[in-house]
């Protein structure tokens, strides 16, 4: 792996440690500064354009409200590789697992995350969630990881 391949590597690895903290802790706040709005959410059932803060928030209040009704105790990734597409580009994809309250899979798909560099850091610009079946090894394999040991669960 090339130093340049490296240091993305490892960028996208701090980026995705930021986003599970601020995804575990359901902290808006964090959440929005790993997003570059406008941007889009696509899953099979519906596609949002979010263009402003109220709209961020009340998608990201509205996940939060099922994960917290279904009880999700932990949620992990299966694998996570990118692929750069230029300088300031990158595509990412991980396949997720949500885990229930009585340790059996709510739910796992795959991801693609549309990075692009702004204000001196990584940001979504776009989701895009399929079913696991639709998950796409990339160039570059990395690690999606974060001690969920002394938070509280979702």
């Amino acid at each position: 792996m090339s130093y340049i391949s490296l240091m993305h590597k490892l960028a996208i690895e701090q980026f995705f440690q930021r986003y599970l903290r601020a995804f575990y802790q359901q902290n808006m706040s964090a959440m929005r500064q790993c997003y570059q709005l406008p941007c889009t959410l696509h899953t099979p059932d519906k596609a949002v354009l979010i263009a402003s803060d109220k709209v961020f928030e009340q998608e990201f209040l509205d996940i939060f409200t099922v994960l917290s009704h279904a009880e999700i105790k932990h949620f992990f990734a299966l694998k996570a590789s990118f692929s750069q597409l230029s300088e300031d580009l990158i595509l990412v994809c991980v396949d997720w697992q949500f885990i229930g309250p009585q340790a059996e899979v709510f739910t796992d798909f795959s991801a693609f995350y549309h990075l692009a560099f702004s204000a001196g850091q990584w940001r979504i610009f776009n989701v895009v969630s399929q079913e696991l079946s639709q998950s796409v090894d990339l160039n570059s394999a990395f690690v999606v990881a974060y001690n969920t040991a002394e938070n509280t669960p979702l």
